[in-house]
């Protein structure tokens, strides 16, 4: 492996587009200007090699599971997204050619959200690679979408389709049978690569009384929405949006569904509201409303409460 400070130099410091708060890369820390009227919301998320992107994954993709994910959370809470601070721990031996790949992920996020490397560390190690990236995004003030804030009467919502990034895992792993190479290669894409929702996430400020980011599972993260708010939140499973390759997993294996609700790796908003929201940059689709009371309840197609094994993704107990 080369230098960390010519690693630094050759591959990251043009992600930082030139942007004076990162000084090239050349000290340690970012001064960040805040507009007045604004303020910053910071999120860091980390990924480790086996837990949340497979072993043998490719480095670019790599790059657009940790930039995807963390651009998520700027979204749950309708922040525009300002630039990012990145820290790499490379596995020893790890080549220059799958650096460059890893930054060039990185560089179409930078491009097309115009979110710029403001700085970071990199070093080596002899476990697995991990890699956490600090966001950092602004909203107008005291406007910031939050967990807590869903009342009884408010209409909860999702963006997008549900499902596609767990299903993605399990066809990447080679356990999702009876599927078409294409729908397969569709919900692979999905999991590799999340569509943070900013545009959607941005136009709910002011509409939008809770919301959050589906990372470990749409109830587990409605859950949380529910216990913040002090409400309870009840769904119906027949509302749930699906792709096309997801709708064909489930026709082919009906006890994927329980897989759908909990799995995560959606990327996509789940919020409440009072009032119908505008469209972002995906479908808003109804998928139950909001009671008093507490936690969350799921109608399934037979009309009756479903009974979850697993709430949703939990790191400590590995589920």
């Amino acid at each position: 492996m080369a230098d960390e400070f010519d690693i630094i130099h050759r591959y990251f410091a043009p992600l930082t587009r030139g942007d004076k708060a990162a000084f090239g890369l050349t000290d340690d820390a970012a001064s960040i200007p805040t507009r007045a009227g604004f303020e910053h919301v910071v999120t860091t998320d980390a990924i480790v090699q086996g837990v949340h992107f497979l072993e043998d994954e490719r480095p670019e993709n790599i790059a657009h599971r940790l930039c995807g994910s963390n651009l998520s959370d700027l979204a749950a809470m309708g922040a525009r997204p300002l630039g990012f601070t990145l820290a790499a721990a490379w596995q020893k031996g790890t080549g220059a050619a799958f650096i460059e790949a890893f930054a060039t992920g990185l560089g179409e996020w930078v491009d097309d959200f115009d979110f710029p490397l403001l700085g970071g560390d990199t070093v080596t190690t002899p476990g697995p690679m991990m890699f956490s990236l600090t966001a950092i995004g602004e909203v107008e003030a005291g406007k910031a979408l939050t967990r807590g804030g869903a009342k009884p009467g408010d209409t909860v919502y999702v963006s997008g389709t549900i499902g596609d990034g767990a299903l993605g895992l399990l066809a990447a792993q080679g356990n999702l049978d009876g599927l078409s190479d294409k729908d397969a290669d569709y919900l692979k894409g999905r999991f590799r690569r999340p569509s943070p929702r900013v545009s959607t996430g941005a136009s709910l400020v002011g509409t939008a009384s809770a919301c959050i980011d589906i990372s470990d599972g749409l109830v587990q993260d409605l859950g949380h929405i529910a216990a913040a708010s002090g409400v309870s939140v009840r769904i119906k499973s027949d509302r749930i949006p699906l792709s096309k390759a997801a709708r064909a997993a489930l026709e082919a294996d009906p006890s994927l569904l329980e897989t759908i609700l909990t799995g995560g790796d959606d990327y996509e908003l789940a919020f409440t509201s009072l009032e119908e929201p505008e469209v972002g940059d995906a479908p808003l689709i109804v998928i139950g409303e909001v009671t008093e009371g507490a936690g969350v309840s799921v109608t399934g197609p037979d009309g009756e409460a479903m009974q979850l094994r697993s709430g949703g993704f939990n790191h400590f107990a590995g589920t």
